[in-house]
């Protein structure tokens, strides 16, 4: 129909940033609310999107030699309630089931928001001695946290996950896994999916409820919020000895060993949605695209476009993630089309393309055109989408650069958070009234204490006694 638009609009996100958010999701076909509250529906091109994810990641995991179970969905809450800290720390999101059928349950079932406490409860049954460390599992499931605020990707009641669970027999080889599963989160985060990430610690307030120590990767978005990545947990035998998870070790004496977690979720979509994407849609890195090349035939009714198309799209099936698109739309309908889906990579192939032996290609990221000798289509293609990949990390990077700013006093951080979008870097005592302070009269929370340390002065940001510690603040998803 003439009078329809070619692609729906996007709402801009210097307009209006929530609202262009929402519009990706739902105009390139991400997601679709459910008729639960606080759910979506992730549509095929979203689930493709989180099966790459799952994939790369999974391929990551096994590397370091982890395997891959399934635990049941709900935990009786005597088991939840084992563990103090950590059943304090999920009670206000916990979902509860009551009843089976008409009857009554005996006991409350948790609806999983977590699953350390039967990951342990099944450490008990199988681990004896010394011989049975270490134990390296990982799950994929979906957990339930009754969120009262939702947001597609971000934050939803129900979101797929996969949460790693590892049990050693030295608090040092845990701590050395706590630490190696983060560095594999940065990886993935950077290599992958594009986006610069600090590393570093949480701080007690901010860390897993019943954990010891938690590790995060945090990511600047394009609205100068942050957004934790990935979070690594180290455990020490806190939650062994309350599930009194004991083995027999090498001097013949019972003993507790120590244990990690750690979990990334369905939100590293969202991380790449706000990270990457524009007033035109998304734009995704290469390695988790459904599509990472789509060719459009132009007057595709002209004698042999089609068969060229056609053949073209048999030589890329082995190199890349390929779609052709024959459907009877214009091509400006397509270029609007897959651009609004992020599609990497652009072949146009038209009569007088095929005359010259050649095609355009045109970047998702920059707009860049190149043409191509069809002849050599296998080698430029995937070196094309590295270099999608490098733009995408570099103009991330770039832009979280520009957006880092130094804080040395409470006015200054005052002044920075009401003015300026972006990470505050200051320094900090290590008092809780400190940061709660920061909290109140910023509106910034601490993100993490970066293993990459500077020392910016020798005084906390808030009270101005003696500090060692600089951290990275920020307003956060």
């Amino acid at each position: 129909m003439a009078s329809e638009k070619m692609v729906k609009e996007i709402t801009s996100m210097d307009e209006d940033f929530a609202k262009w958010y929402t519009d990706v999701c739902l105009k390139a076909e991400l997601i679709d609310y459910a008729s639960v509250k606080g759910c979506m529906i992730i549509r095929p091109y979203g689930y493709a999107i989180w099966e790459n994810i799952q994939s790369i990641m999974d391929s990551l995991f096994k590397d370091c030699g982890h395997e891959n179970v399934y635990m049941p969905l709900f935990i009786p809450e005597s088991l939840l309630q084992k563990e103090k800290d950590h059943v304090e720390g999920f009670a206000p999101e916990v979902a509860w089931v009551t009843h089976g059928g008409e009857e009554e349950l005996e006991e409350r079932l948790c609806v999983r928001p977590t699953s350390e406490t039967l990951f342990c409860d099944h450490f008990k049954n199988i681990v004896h001695s010394y011989r049975d460390l270490p134990k390296l599992y990982n799950q994929w499931c979906s957990v339930v946290r009754w969120e009262k605020t939702t947001r597609p990707f971000l934050r939803s009641r129900e979101f797929l996950w996969q949460e790693g669970h590892t049990l050693h027999a030295t608090a040092k080889e845990a701590r050395e896994e706590t630490e190696r599963m983060l560095n594999v989160y940065a990886h993935f985060a950077e290599q992958y999916l594009a986006i610069p990430v600090v590393k570093g610690q949480k701080t007690e307030k901010e860390r897993f409820a019943g954990a010891e120590a938690t590790y995060t990767i945090e990511a600047l978005m394009h609205d100068g919020k942050a957004l934790q990545s990935g979070t690594s947990h180290y455990f020490g035998d806190g939650f062994s000895r309350a599930f009194e998870v004991q083995y027999t070790d090498k001097e013949n004496k019972l003993v507790y060993p120590f244990q990690t977690s750690w979990g990334t979720t369905t939100r590293l979509i969202g991380a790449v949605i706000m990270t990457h994407g524009d007033d035109n849609g998304l734009v995704l890195p290469p390695a988790v695209a459904p599509i990472q090349t789509v060719i459009v035939p132009i007057a595709s009714h002209k004698a042999g476009v089609t068969e060229k198309a056609t053949e073209i799209y048999e030589k890329l099936k082995k190199v890349c993630r390929v779609k052709l698109d024959l459907s009877d739309q214009t091509p400006g309908w397509k270029f609007a089309e897959y651009e609004m889906k992020g599609v990497p990579l652009r072949l146009e192939i038209g009569p007088r393309d095929i005359e010259n032996n050649a095609c355009v290609i045109v970047r998702r990221d920059n707009g860049e055109k190149t043409t191509v000798s069809l002849d050599e289509l296998e080698t430029a293609i995937p070196q094309l989408l590295q270099n999608v990949r490098d733009g995408l990390y570099q103009k991330a990077l770039e832009r979280r650069k520009t957006m880092t700013y130094d804080a040395l006093s409470l006015e200054e951080m005052k002044d920075i958070a009401e003015n300026k979008a972006g990470f505050i870097r200051a320094m900090w005592c290590g008092d809780r009234e400190c940061e709660d302070k920061l909290k109140e009269v910023a509106g910034v929370t601490s993100r993490c204490i970066p293993f990459e340390q500077e020392h910016l002065s020798d005084t906390c940001v808030c009270c101005g006694k003696k500090a060692d510690k600089m951290l990275y603040w920020g307003k956060a998803y």
